[in-house]
């Protein structure tokens, strides 16, 4: 597809919602696997009596449940922001004037 062919491609409501849907079920599985990881991470004691093991490997645990956290917030995010223009589409279409 051709950066002019998807120019002009409308933005409807049910895009909106189909891309709302994607997204939300992305984050979903993010806070999923963010809830499987932290407990793993709970259950798992790091063995070590070394104290630069020890804060080197709970950086990297605080690292990895951030990040996951932070895909499945953006997700989320745009998924709420797509719902929300959805339903701005479909008030526009009855409060517009067509000219």
């Amino acid at each position: 597809m051709s950066p002019e062919e998807s120019s002009t491609q409308k933005v409807t409501p049910w895009r909106c919602l189909i891309g709302a849907s994607l997204s939300g079920g992305l984050a979903i599985a993010f806070l999923t696997m963010l809830r499987a990881i932290n407990t793993v991470f709970a259950t798992k004691p790091i063995t070590s009596t070394n104290p630069i093991i020890i804060n080197i490997s709970l950086t990297v645990r605080t690292l990895v449940l951030g990040l996951i956290a932070l895909g499945g917030s953006v997700f989320a995010i745009v998924a709420i922001g797509l719902i929300l223009l959805g339903i701005q589409l479909i008030i526009q279409k009855f409060t517009v004037k067509e000219q």
